[in-house]
């Protein structure tokens, strides 16, 4: 049997198991999404952690766990690798790693959900950053931060210098969508949605240095669909070229400042396929010089994947 390391995440929007070799072959994996009410904009954590323990049975089942050797069992045990990161949602995943380890008598390891995120980005993308010192974007609907990343034996050092200073990404989208009538999670069909628009409507960013806002822009959006004045298409696209707007005015700054041309934008909004070309196309160019990397989209959003790699990380004690 193949020796595999069982990665467990359980964030705020997906139960993801997953299954990898030590080359970062994935043998098996399962996901869900949480499920959110009709005209809902997210979860409180307490019906959160009850539908992860409701769906962690049903997917280790589908990943028939007795037909692979696992060597060990890694989990994200909160947010971010920063002293007070807490959610419970992660304390789910890290009491089934910790459980699984006792009785299958594997070790355990613990890693962060953005670390995560940055695994998966980098094992997935086309290429991977370079150099071991590397800037990163997450975004996400609990994200919206521009970090300097170095990597280390069993993960990264992460560095936040820049980000929101309210709302998030994923936030901004998901509200603006299902004010529109989209279901939540909105992002697929946002993205949909704006396809049909001409670009003829356009709310402002808001940005200070690395710092930015997204509340303003999303009043502006919210009032745009109160008054009916708008096509939804326009109100879509305007949504994503505010976030596309706002990272490049944040990452030329953050060239300009210094830090590394090579940067890995990871997290659910990073699927978007708009936001990813105009980012190329104003990013890349020679006055910028900065070279962009992007997550599969297939694990942009929240999933196991990094944090299985993590584990054989620390397992090894040696980088992927």
């Amino acid at each position: 049997m193949a020796k595999v390391v069982l990665g467990i995440d359980t964030s705020n929007y997906r139960t993801s198991l997953c299954l990898a070799g030590e080359d970062g072959r994935i043998v098996a994996e399962a996901k869900r999404l949480l499920r959110v009410k009709e005209g809902k904009r997210g979860l409180q954590q307490s019906e959160a952690v009850f539908q992860h323990v409701m769906n962690l049975p049903e997917l280790s089942e589908a990943m028939r766990l007795a037909e692979w050797e696992i060597v060990a069992v890694c989990a994200s045990e909160k947010p971010r690798p920063v002293e007070g990161s807490y959610m419970p949602v992660f304390k789910v995943g890290e009491g089934l790693a910790k459980s699984f380890a006792v009785f299958h008598k594997v070790p355990y390891y613990l890693t962060t959900h953005q670390e995560g995120h940055i695994a998966a980005g980098e094992l997935t993308a086309a290429a991977r950053p370079r150099q071991d010192r590397f800037l990163a974007v997450h975004l996400s609907g609990g994200t919206s931060e521009l970090l300097l990343c170095t990597r280390r034996e069993s993960g990264y050092a992460i560095e936040k210098i820049g980000g929101t200073a309210d709302l998030h990404a994923g936030q901004l989208v998901d509200r603006v969508g299902v004010a529109l009538g989209l279901p939540f999670p909105a992002g697929p069909a946002l993205e949909k949605l704006a396809r049909q628009a001409a670009g003829t409507f356009r709310v402002p960013s808001a940005v200070n240095g690395l710092t930015f806002s997204f509340s303003g822009p999303e009043a502006s959006l919210l009032r745009a669909i109160e008054q009916g004045n708008v096509p939804p298409s326009e109100i879509a696209r305007a949504t994503e070229q505010c976030i596309a707007n706002t990272l490049e005015k944040v990452l030329r700054t953050a060239r300009e400042q210094g830090y590394p041309e090579e940067i890995l934008i990871v997290g659910g909004v990073a699927a978007n396929q708009y936001v990813r070309e105009r980012l190329i196309k104003r990013l890349e160019h020679p006055a910028v010089r900065a070279r962009l990397f992007f997550c599969d989209p297939a694990y942009s959003g929240d999933n196991a994947y990094g944090v299985a790699m993590l584990g054989w990380a620390q397992h090894k004690n040696r980088t992927f």
